[in-house]
């Protein structure tokens, strides 16, 4: 009986390949969506799977009320994290990390930057780095030691083992360390779907040696993680820590929170102190449009079936007849769409292979299919049970409801106004969804470019940054003197930070007329003389900062700080900082900086160079930057030799800031094509078969002197009428 079915089946495909082909391409091409959508799924919700103790690690956040409003961060003050471990119980393990930052690391003449962090060595156990040489328990029993990646192990030692061996790493910046370092340790790369990427460990206590400012808890500049107890709940040990500070610190009313490691990357958006969303989100949608393409797919299915079943009355008819019974002809009808659907699974997986390398430049990431896991090979099997048993039901029962009286008589079989309803139904419903998706993509893409072209406070183009390394700074009048005389250069500058990432140290200004109760995030910058005309910000009011000269106990102040300050925010006033008083000089206009989104937050401008760790160069318009660089690389090579020439461009580094939704954008649109694609497929389909249907109409509605366009639009009126409903309700 199987056999005979098999047989059966195979024929009336091969009979009718044209349809066959289009049934199965279209289904292909929904699975191959639905497949590479859920590999990118799959990579996001296992972010940070390579920590053992992921379920147990957390990170210690702060709630900072800030004039009524709460803001969450994750730096907090460097003896927390002893302090949680000593005092509250549950917690077993706790640990410090330094911001990431380049260090120059040198071997010989072998000279390379590696991005890392500075730990406590609590934290090599918790994150239970594999190590292929040396272990956790010995790697920083000295302060001068480092433990290095695989990937930076293999570019200064090659396939040798370093342990013992010494490397410099320094850059002679303001909170860099400098010396000779032991490698104590090689550790496996981090996979990329990882929270932390960095390249070296070396131990905190070096570090904070260097920078003693860290050690009072009234600086809030190390992350802090710890691992819980499995047999504490962390709900309670929260409640425990939102009043901690305010017995560590006087005056410090930020509330402590515990962040889980599982929702680092897919829930990392906080409003009013709590969670508030994050990458989730774009995993709910694209898992919905996953299913969307995967049903738009099955409902071509489902319409060529019932569309083409006049064709396959007299089949059923005849098998009826010799016996057959309704059960077995539902049978034979859903194995004939299994094994369609089953042929375009494994159609497919070949397309997988072959736009995997594409797909993975599209989203930079490294996905890979693996056909013989077991959760891959249990999803292709699935979907592809899915897709034909929900889009070979319909056509099934429908076909084995046939009247074989009625069929072997010759009788037309009589298409109910149901089945022409769920057929008209199911093609304005995949039309409409795919016209929404194209609709969305296209906001999208108007939203991040109504965003890029505003006028964001300074002009970005032919603007680069580069960090101060070796003796930039001390060189930095003679560097500069020389880049302007070589006619491709119209400004330079140094900074603490760039124009696009402005921080704030708390709630440290007051002035005159301020309300000591009030807390107010002001964020400051530390700027060389010429940091405003080299990045073309308008001073409203005042003055600019001299040309030349000592500026040191002068501020200038944005417009949202002046209005903050009030009738103090003016030219003359004095803002206090410690024991620092500053007088106002000049008031900026507002520019985008941290939350391109947003509007400017009260910021404060300094002008001495001690702290700078920036170099900001402006270009001359209509330079040939490729030119214009090389001359900058070879002034750098005269006044800082032996260091890498690296720079960023400012408009690079500000599109950065819509990675994710320039990315989501060319996925949905990408993804709303192929809906579109797929749904025009099932329409030819159909348009096909109704050609192939009314060709003795056709025939003398010809010789009647019908036209071949007005024989089109007769055809085409049906479907065409569906589309526009379609896109009405679209719209």
């Amino acid at each position: 009986m199987f056999k005979h079915y098999f047989k059966t089946t195979f024929r009336n495909l091969w009979k009718n390949r044209a349809y066959s082909f289009l049934n199965i391409f279209g289904l292909a091409i929904g699975i191959t969506c639905a497949a590479l959508i859920f590999l990118w799924v799959e990579d996001e919700t296992s972010f940070n799977h390579n920590f053992a103790k992921r379920d147990y690690l957390y990170r210690v956040m702060q709630n900072e009320k800030n004039d009524g409003k709460i803001s969450t961060i994750g730096s907090t003050p460097g003896p927390l994290a002893q302090a949680l471990k000593a005092d509250i119980p549950g917690i077993k393990n706790a640990g410090r990390l330094s911001w990431s930052m380049d260090e120059l690391m040198v071997l010989g003449e072998k000279s390379i930057k590696g991005n890392g962090v500075y730990a406590d060595p609590s934290v090599l156990s918790m994150l239970t780095l594999p190590f292929i040489h040396g272990d956790a328990g010995s790697a920083f029993k000295e302060l001068q030691s480092v433990v290095i990646s695989e990937t930076l192990s293999k570019k200064f030692f090659g396939d040798d083992n370093p342990v013992g061996k010494v490397v410099k790493m320094n850059i002679n910046g303001s909170y860099s360390v400098d010396g000779l370092f032991t490698v104590t340790g090689v550790y496996r790369d981090f996979p990329q779907n990882s929270s932390y990427q960095f390249q070296w460990v070396s131990p905190y206590e070096t570090w904070e040696n260097k920078n003693p400012w860290l050690k009072p808890w009234s600086n809030n500049l190390t992350e802090t993680i710890v691992e819980l107890d499995p047999s504490y709940s962390h709900s309670a040990i929260n409640k425990k820590l939102e009043h901690y500070l305010s017995t560590k610190a006087n005056g410090n009313t930020s509330a402590c929170l515990l962040f889980s490691m599982n929702d680092w990357n897919l829930r990392n958006q906080f409003e009013d102190g709590r969670i508030a969303g994050g990458n989730i989100k774009y995993v709910h949608l694209f898992s919905w449009i996953a299913l969307i393409i995967l049903m738009i797919a099955c409902i071509n299915f489902m319409n060529l079936a019932t569309a083409r079943s006049e064709q396959r009355a007299k089949e059923v008819g005849v098998l009826k007849v010799m016996g057959a019974g309704k059960t077995g002809l539902v049978g034979k009808f859903i194995g004939e769409s299994l094994m369609m659907s089953f042929t375009a699974v494994l159609l497919a997986v070949a397309m997988l292979h072959l736009l995997m390398p594409s797909f993975n430049m599209l989203v930079k990431k490294e996905l890979s299919i693996d056909i013989f896991r077991p959760l891959h090979l249990l999803s292709l099997v699935g979907v592809g049970m899915i897709a034909g048993l929900v889009a070979g039901s319909y056509p099934a029962f429908y076909l084995s409801s046939f009247n074989p009286i009625r069929v072997l008589k010759g009788m037309k079989i009589k298409t109910g106004t149901g089945v022409v309803f769920i057929r008209k139904g199911l093609v304005i419903t995949q039309f409409t969804v795919s016209i929404v998706l194209i609709i969305s993509t296209v906001i999208i893409y108007q939203q991040v470019q109504h965003i890029k072209t505003r006028d964001i406070g300074y002009s970005k183009d032919n603007l680069v940054t580069m960090e101060l390394q070796g003796s930039m700074k001390e060189h930095f009048s003679a560097i500069k003197s020389k880049m302007l005389s070589s006619g491709y250069v119209e400004n330079a500058a140094l900074s603490l930070h760039d124009a696009l990432h402005v921080y704030s140290y708390g709630d440290g200004f007051s002035w005159q007329g301020k309300d000591p109760n009030s807390k107010i995030t002001v964020h400051s910058n530390v700027v060389s003389n010429e940091y405003l005309s080299t990045l073309h910000m308008q001073v409203i009011s005042g003055r600019d900062f001299y040309p030349t000269g000592a500026d040191s106990n002068t501020a200038i102040i944005n417009e949202s700080m002046a209005k903050v300050m009030g009738k103090a925010g003016r030219i003359g006033s004095v803002v206090t900082s410690g024991q620092h008083h500053l007088q106002v000089v000049g008031i900026m206009k507002d520019f985008v900086y941290n939350d391109v989104y947003g509007s400017s937050e009260p910021l404060i401008l300094f002008c001495y160079t001690s702290p700078a760790t920036l170099l900001t160069i402006r270009y001359k318009p209509r330079v040939d930057l490729t030119r214009a660089l090389a001359k900058t690389e070879a002034i750098m090579k005269e006044y800082n030799p032996g260091y890498p020439f690296e720079y960023k461009f400012v408009d690079e580094a500000f599109d950065q800031f819509f990675a994710t939704e320039t990315l989501i954008g060319k996925l949905a649109g990408v993804f709303a094509a192929l809906a579109i694609f797929i749904s025009c497929l099932g329409l030819f389909g159909l348009a096909a078969y109704t050609a192939e249907r009314r060709t003795k109409e056709i025939g003398i509605r010809k010789i009647l002197g019908a036209s071949v366009p007005g024989l089109a639009g007769l055809l085409s009126k049906e479907f065409v009428q569906l589309v526009a409903l379609s896109c009405f309700i679209a719209f």
